[in-house]
């Protein structure tokens, strides 16, 4: 039997089981498998199908990367998000992102660990496969594009978390080869310029609808100008959300309130998001929303409740943002759609809960459950686009053509154009808009990190400097036998 035969079969079962822990689902190896084949012309299909839909199921199944303990990692460490939930529940992570505790025994934080590096080796061995093949068809060279792509992304979240961590590009035969020492930020930021730089050759601007959710070359040129923003690197950065600007594949969502529900799945505002449905048969889905939804009882039963917006971010809102109705739902209060009013607190454990996981009430007596297993996950929005591109060009001494980005953003919030003017000012603008466009998202503490106002901002949270990267893994460690060393100050 061929080789690669053997490896989609093993696949399969792999990510069947995986999917099975993670997120419940029977038969879980794709991530939205496609209902058809793209007709002739559409799309060429590569060799290496298989093992490219592994790359997205990995994704949305594997821990740490889009899951219960994203929220922990991404989002709670900033001065937007408190644990939520009940006091008692989970009270020692509280302590650890909340409020800046970390200890390389935390479950949250070796599970980021290695759920990335999940992603990393099966982007490998899709890579390493496929070389080895000799098969240089288009489809082929664009199966190695996303997984270049998805590699770069999973080093990037590894980059932002910890630091220095180990490039391994080999595949894995052995865990003798999961092990290596430490690479340096700037080796690290090295090679997520190299696949970013490679996948934007191959990859296509779109995709057909129905593999909506693949990397696209629009989404390897946002991450690549992200990683440009840490390092400053404006001109490059600038150059690459200009040219996803340019493409003309990407618009905002008219409303923001239906950006945030199933309605606004793969909408055009979609840079990169993880494919979720609750439609049989194919029910892919995992506790990301479920863990967030309003905790209560009966038809408030919607989570766990945790990850819940703090009274300074919700002060943070200009009178008049329509995006604060979207992101804060009040216990007492109507919500969203002004269908349902929330009950009070007490008996709700929390004053505000996020309404980005939040759902319509139709959508949940159509789908038989309260919590929200069908919208998608958005990594990347154009809106992030934009405000990327305006912080470039602002830090260039471009100032005008930085309020025309933001003020895009800001006229579908209902706002009127900014009042920034001069360099200075338009840097306070932009660090408001990104606060309040991606509230309860996952930018927030990295923003606060990158621009150096963590050690401010978060200082009443316990926060100090060593905090801008977790402890590696005591695990990894130990299973390095030495080779790993430890992150400074832990």
């Amino acid at each position: 039997m061929n080789k690669n035969i053997i490896r989609v079969f093993l696949l399969a079962g792999l990510l069947s089981s995986t999917a099975g822990v993670v997120s419940s689902c029977s038969s879980d190896y794709l991530d939205l498998k496609p209902e058809g084949r793209p007709t002739v012309g559409e799309v060429p299909i590569g060799g290496f199908e298989a093992q490219a839909f592994g790359l997205y199921s990995t994704l949305r199944t594997e821990g740490g990367i889009a899951d219960f303990t994203k929220i922990w990692v991404s989002i709670i460490r900033s001065d937007d998000s408190n644990k939520g939930s009940s006091e008692s529940d989970a009270a020692n992570d509280g302590n650890v992102f909340d409020r800046f505790a970390y200890v390389p025994t935390n479950g949250h934080i070796t599970n980021t660990w290695n759920g990335h590096y999940k992603l990393i080796f099966d982007a490998n061995e899709l890579i390493n496969d496929a070389l080895e093949s000799g098969d240089t068809s288009q489809g082929t060279l664009t199966n190695i594009a996303e997984a270049k792509a998805i590699r770069a992304y999973a080093y990037f979240e590894l980059r932002r978390n910890y630091g220095e961590v180990p490039v391994i590009l080999k595949s894995i035969d052995n865990p003798q080869d999961e092990i290596a020492p430490k690479n340096t930020v700037a080796e690290v930021d090295a090679q997520i310029e190299k696949d970013f730089t490679e996948a934007i050759e191959s990859l296509p601007v779109q995709w057909p609808s129905a593999y909506w959710g693949r990397a696209t070359k629009g989404m390897a040129q946002a991450y690549l100008a992200k990683l440009y923003l840490y390092q400053r690197n404006w001109s490059k950065a600038l150059e690459l959300t200009e040219a996803v600007i340019g493409s003309g594949a990407y618009t905002l969502n008219s409303s923001y309130d239906k950006e945030f529900s199933k309605e606004g799945n793969n909408s055009r505002e979609s840079v990169f998001e993880v494919q979720k449905t609750y439609d049989y048969p194919t029910k892919y889905s995992n506790n990301f929303y479920e863990s967030q939804g309003v905790r209560g009882s009966g038809e408030w039963d919607l989570g766990w409740g945790f990850n819940v917006p703090s009274e300074d971010f919700v002060a943070a809102y200009e009178a008049g943002d329509l995006r604060k109705k979207t992101t804060i739902l009040e216990s007492g209060k109507p919500d969203i759609y002004g269908i349902k009013t929330l009950p009070d607190s007490p008996p709700l454990a929390q004053k505000y809960w996020n309404g980005k996981a939040y759902t319509l009430p139709s959508e949940r007596e159509f789908y038989g459950q309260n919590k929200n297993h069908w919208e998608n996950i958005k990594f990347m929005r154009y809106a992030d686009v934009l405000l990327m591109a305006a912080e470039a060009a602002n830090e260039i001494g471009q100032t005008s053509k930085a309020a025309t980005y933001v003020n895009q953003v800001r006229v579908r919030a209902g706002l009127s154009n900014t009042t920034a003017s001069g360099q200075l000012a338009m840097r306070d603008a932009i660090k408001h808009e990104r606060r309040v466009e991606f509230g309860m998202e996952f930018e927030r503490f990295y923003d606060l990190v990158r621009w150096g106002d963590a050690i401010t901002v978060l200082a009443s949270k316990g926060y100090t400097d060593r905090n801008k990267y977790l402890p590696i893994p005591q695990e990894a460690i130990d299973k390095s036998q030495g080779i790993l060393t430890q992150n400074p100050n832990y």
